[in-house]
């Protein structure tokens, strides 16, 4: 709900997410939020369809250490066993990346 450059983001993501929705390709958003209220509207507004989850706790979450987030925003692609393929892929290197996997 506070970080500029994922709000900027978020539309790939939308973009992508609705482009592979159905070819078995899933987002779970993870939020380095604090204020529930803030956060759960920013999913809405940006239209956030997938699971969400945050612990609200910024910086000291979980997630942070689990997957080595040093900025934000933060992508880590996932197969279908949760080993690691991609990181920090954006815009048109997401796509891109997305595309390669689908076909």
């Amino acid at each position: 709900s506070w970080c500029g450059p994922c709000i900027q983001e978020m539309p790939n993501v939308v973009k992508a997410y609705d482009k592979y929705k159905n070819k078995d390709f899933e987002i779970v958003g993870v939020s380095l939020d604090k204020d529930e209220e803030k956060w759960l509207q920013g999913v809405k507004d940006l239209n956030m369809t997938w699971p969400q989850m945050s612990d609200l706790k910024l910086w000291e979450s979980e997630a942070v250490g689990l997957y080595a987030i040093k900025s934000i925003p933060h992508t880590v692609l996932l197969d279908k066993e949760g080993k690691i393929i991609a990181k920090d892929l954006r815009g048109e290197q997401l796509e891109e990346k997305l595309a390669e996997l689908m076909e």
